[in-house]
């Protein structure tokens, strides 16, 4: 903003003083909890084994190399059931998300004071908590397995596809829906002919995108006893196993370089 210098003459400035203090102040702010947050991580440190580190990692190294090829022979059933569970959740969560987006966004929700409200709790909720504890609550309740780990996946991802898949709803084209309105079809007509079409290409990409994560994710569950490769990987780990845990890792990396190469070229086909 121009102000004036000594000669009366307007210069421009990108903030006014008061701004800059304030700018100033916000900075102090943000260095004194930095600060303090540091100091309170340090007291809990114990720093010793921080200096430690390098020597401990290049141990495991030592021992992790070269991985255990034998073992892959025992890695096959794992992997193909942390699929599962990654493919199952999606299919799960995807059942349940489309009702909920429509119950959600604004353009579609029967009520936008009781049940959008409702619709939007349950988006909320289901995204807020981590697949690993739904996964410890889901094998308190049915025991650990295969389908704990499912449902834990299906659970997770009903916020995350309910959440995207309402915005576009929200964003479709309102002249198409008005057309079909107007030659006098019904409620569940104009969502089926005006609606639907629009937000089915959202809806797939939405699909592989989930179930891209969800290959990622479920290959954890298995730490707690949800199944999977995961629970491979935590009785290698339990042992010590190291050359078992890298070949672990290496299927595990390949797992998911594969399923990001699928998601790639199904999104790159469905745009």
């Amino acid at each position: 903003m121009p102000v004036k210098d000594l000669n009366d003459q307007k210069i421009w400035r990108r903030r006014t003083s008061r701004e800059s203090l304030m700018h100033w102040v916000i900075w102090l702010i943000g260095v004194a909890i930095f600060a303090y947050c540091w100091q309170k991580i340090s007291a809990s440190t114990t720093w010793f084994f921080v200096w430690d580190a390098p020597r401990i990692a290049d141990d495991i190294w030592t021992r992790a190399t070269p991985p255990k090829w034998s073992y892959i022979t025992q890695l096959g059933k794992p992997i193909w059931d942390t699929l599962n569970i990654a493919t199952l959740g999606t299919i799960f969560a995807l059942i349940a998300a489309v009702p909920v987006a429509f119950l959600a966004a604004r353009n579609t929700t029967p009520s936008r004071l009781v049940i959008r409200p409702i619709a939007l709790l349950i988006i909320v909720s289901t995204r807020s908590i981590n697949s690993l504890i739904w996964a410890l609550l889901l094998i308190a309740i049915i025991g650990p397995g295969v389908f704990a780990g499912v449902m834990a996946i299906a659970i997770r991802s009903i916020g995350f596809c309910a959440k995207l898949l309402y915005e576009a709803i929200e964003e479709i084209d309102e002249t198409q829906v008005e057309a079909i309105t107007a030659t006098g079809a019904s409620r569940w007509q104009i969502m089926a002919y005006g609606i639907v079409p629009q937000v089915l290409p959202a809806f797939a990409g939405i699909a592989v995108f989930r179930w891209d994560i969800n290959i990622r994710e479920s290959t954890v569950l298995g730490l707690v006893g949800a199944g999977g490769i995961g629970l491979q990987l935590s009785s290698s780990l339990n042992v010590l196993a190291w050359p078992q845990v890298s070949l672990i890792l290496l299927v595990i990396l390949a797992a998911v370089i594969i399923s990001e190469w699928v998601s790639a070229k199904v999104r790159g086909a469905i745009i």
